[in-house]
Formats: structure tokens, C-alpha cells, sequence
């Protein structure tokens, strides 16, 4: 037995880039690096693409609603889930000035997770969205490389 359905592991998705978003543009704000800002940005705008490569795929499979206290009781637990994990930690508060290289860790270490996330969520998707989930993997992977060659520039 799974402990999440199909639907819960694509919302997950779609949180971890609106996170990654987030984070993203707020870095950017933040960088006086002008190729740090660049860089920034367009990942930015990467999250936002991948954000709705997810929302096509949770579209199409079912949802899994328990029943709720509340409406929204089973989205906010997955969302607090996720936020723990992946992208917004205590560590890490973007509310406060943070340093350029500190970021670019921060930020290689959440792409790692983020191709070890979609790597497993490749089984809960069908044959057909697998190769759209690759690229997304690959976009990863770039991003990886591109934020590592940043930091060893720094």
C-alpha cells in the first residue's frame, strides 16, 4: 500500500515548483550579482513552466478527496508537507538578507532533491507523460550544473 495517491504526488509536484518559484525570484531580488540575477530569474521562470507540465498531468488522474473538517484540510496538510522538504525550510529564511553563495547552495541542493523527486514520480505517472517527466529531469539537471558553475565562478 502506497502512503499517497497518484493525485497526492502530482500536487506535491506542482507545490514543490511553486516554492521553487518562490525562491527563485526572491533570490533574485536579492542578488547583487548580476549573472547570479540572470540565472535566477530564468530558473523563475523554469518553475513556473514545469508548475504546469504538473497541472496537465493532475488534470487527468483522479483525486483523491478524504473526508474533511474543514474545505481545504487535505490540500493545507499537503502543502505543509511539502513546504518541509523541499525548497522552504527554517534554515533558510528569505525574509532576511541572504548572501549570493549561500543561495546558489541552498538552491543545488533543492535541484538534487528535486531529480531524486521526480525520478520516483515517473512510477505514478503513465507510459505516455514519462518522457515529459524526463525532460523535466533533465531541466533539472541543467539547472544543477548551471548553479554549480556559478558557485565555482564566485
Amino acid at each position: 500500500m502506497s502512503l499517497f495517491a497518484a493525485s497526492d504526488v502530482l500536487q506535491f509536484a506542482v507545490r514543490m515548483e511553486e516554492n521553487g518559484g518562490l525562491f527563485y525570484r526572491k533570490a533574485a531580488e536579492l542578488s547583487d550579482k548580476s549573472e547570479a540575477k540572470k540565472l535566477f530569474e530564468y530558473l523563475a521562470s523554469e518553475e513556473a513552466e514545469h508548475k504546469k507540465t504538473f497541472e496537465k498531468f493532475l488534470s487527468k488522474v483522479t483525486l483523491y478527496e478524504p473526508t474533511e473538517d474543514y474545505p481545504g484540510e487535505y490540500l493545507a496538510y499537503l502543502h505543509n508537507y511539502i513546504d518541509g522538504k523541499v525548497f522552504f525550510t527554517e534554515e533558510v529564511s528569505m525574509t532576511k538578507a541572504i548572501d549570493v553563495a549561500s543561495a546558489l547552495e541552498f538552491a543545488i541542493q533543492r535541484e538534487m532533491d528535486a531529480i531524486l523527486y521526480y525520478t520516483e514520480l515517473k512510477a505514478f505517472v503513465n507510459g505516455d507523460d514519462q518522457k515529459a517527466i524526463d525532460s523535466i529531469i533533465d531541466e533539472e539537471r541543467k539547472h544543477f550544473a548551471q548553479l554549480s558553475e556559478i558557485k565555482k565562478n564566485l
